[in-house]
């Protein structure tokens, strides 16, 4: 594990104690803080003293005997409210941070001076595609023989990670919630996917949601920085990181142009990958032979993370190999099999209409399983062309008619994951497609997203 740095004497408390919070209090103990921890739930309060954690009701604690307090990324800190142990402790002039500001401060080891090759953190964030380019991307160094690890919101806490050894590459994937509250944040690149609207009452709104992104590179200052530009916010920070259009510091990273006049760029078009440096092309790769990136989302997370190990050293070549070996990821256009001519595919993290959206480009002849929990904005962006490679949808969710109302193609309301599989697998016809790729959260019907596309799994 990693060990908190600069904490030997001082008090912290921890609020939170699911994966990050127990890591996080694991990390501060060994490194000589005195820790005072919380969750409002017993379960994981009987898991943290058990791991001798010691527990304390923050509610109760005198703030000016605590030197930070360390939040898990689910507990709001400004909005739609603060949590009112988050509000006591910014009142009382406490520091608020998170594990990844800690881990930050704490990843550099006095053992670096005798590496030949210190290590790097890359950090991924965006609103969709952070963990296939965070997996993809730790997949590709893996194959090459590079030392790497994954971790932050997939995979392993951050302080669960092993020390660094000698050229080690740390993949973190990290969501808004983790970026906004940060006090430090110094990848050695950063990765932006993509933008669409999401957590908006997390963040007040869509600037808000930005913001928070965007703090990974304004405040982080990474070496370098790869930024999808398929949207007027990745074109914006593109232009306010680089000194003009030759800055190679930064690579931009498009599915829907041709950009071969920068520095340096990454592009997708037709199924066909193209690096371009300084106006000349250096190198490219057919991703239609890629079976686990399928579509143009999945053609975006292969130019980033293509960009971020041309970065690392690697020859396209190399990448291209790493590539055609990636398997994909669980609930994330994930193809489950074939059985008389009709293909299943699970996106159940597909849980914004964005998201959504780009799963159903990828795909024809599509039996369409959507519905649950609506986010802010609606279904609009799922209206017209977006659907026409919908046969039918099959809507799930305890509001199914409603979410059908909204959807121009033909419908049917099954309501539960079982009804809409059996009556999808019945309607289905050689050639078609049985597609999860819900465009709405999952909290209605299930704890999470991967408990959806488990259920659609299990049919």
């Amino acid at each position: 594990m990693i060990v908190a740095q600069g904490v030997t004497g001082q008090t912290y408390a921890v609020l939170g104690l699911g994966r990050s919070g127990l890591s996080a209090a694991r990390a501060l103990m060994q490194g000589g803080a005195t820790v005072w921890a919380w969750d409002d739930t017993s379960a994981a309060r009987d898991k943290a003293e058990a791991q001798g954690i010691t527990l304390q009701d923050l509610a109760r604690v005198h703030w000016d005997n605590v030197d930070c307090l360390i939040v898990s990324p689910g507990i709001p800190h400004l909005y739609p409210a603060p949590n009112p142990i988050i509000r006591a402790a910014l009142l009382a002039g406490v520091p608020v941070d998170n594990d990844i500001g800690l881990f930050f401060r704490s990843f550099a080891g006095q053992d670096w001076v005798d590496f030949d090759t210190s290590p790097k953190v890359v950090a991924v964030t965006g609103s969709n595609g952070k963990s296939t380019t965070s997996a993809l991307i730790h997949h590709i160094l893996a194959a090459a023989g590079r030392p790497t690890q994954l971790a932050g919101n997939i995979g392993r806490g951050v302080f669960d990670l092993d020390p660094a050894q000698d050229g080690d590459v740390i993949v973190l994937e990290l969501s808004s919630y983790q970026t906004e509250l940060a006090r430090a944040l110094t990848p050695d690149i950063a990765v932006w996917t993509n933008i669409s609207p999401d957590h908006l009452d997390r963040h007040a709104g869509l600037g808000g949601y930005v913001a928070a992104k965007r703090r990974l590179f304004a405040e982080g200052g990474p070496d370098r920085a790869v930024i999808g530009v398929d949207e007027i916010e990745g074109v914006f920070l593109a232009n306010q990181m680089a000194t003009g259009a030759s800055d190679d510091r930064v690579i931009r990273v498009s599915t829907v142009q041709k950009l071969d006049n920068l520095g340096w760029a990454v592009f997708a078009k037709k199924g066909f990958l193209s690096e371009y440096r300084k106006g000349k092309q250096i190198a490219s790769i057919d991703l239609r032979a890629v079976a686990g990136l399928p579509g143009a989302h999945n053609h975006q997370n292969a130019c980033a993370a293509h960009a971020v190990c041309r970065s690392l050293g690697l020859a396209p070549r190399v990448i291209e190999e790493g590539m055609k070996s990636f398997a994909g990821l669980a609930h994330r256009s994930q193809f489950l099999g074939e059985k008389d001519g009709v293909r299943f595919i699970n996106d159940s993290k597909a849980t914004n209409v964005d998201s959504a959206v780009k799963a159903l480009e990828a795909f024809k002849n599509i039996r369409w399983i959507c519905g649950g929990l609506q986010k802010e904005g609606g279904l609009d962006a799922l209206s017209g062309p977006s659907q026409a490679s919908v046969k039918k949808a099959y809507v799930i969710g305890r509001e199914a008619a409603q979410f059908a109302m909204q959807l121009t193609c033909d419908t049917v309301v099954c309501t539960t994951m079982e009804q809409a599989v059996a009556q999808a697998a019945a309607d289905a016809e050689t050639g078609d497609t049985v597609l999860l790729a819900p465009a709405a959260a999952s909290f209605d019907q299930y704890d999470n997203f991967e408990q959806r596309g488990a259920d659609f799994m299990d049919q």
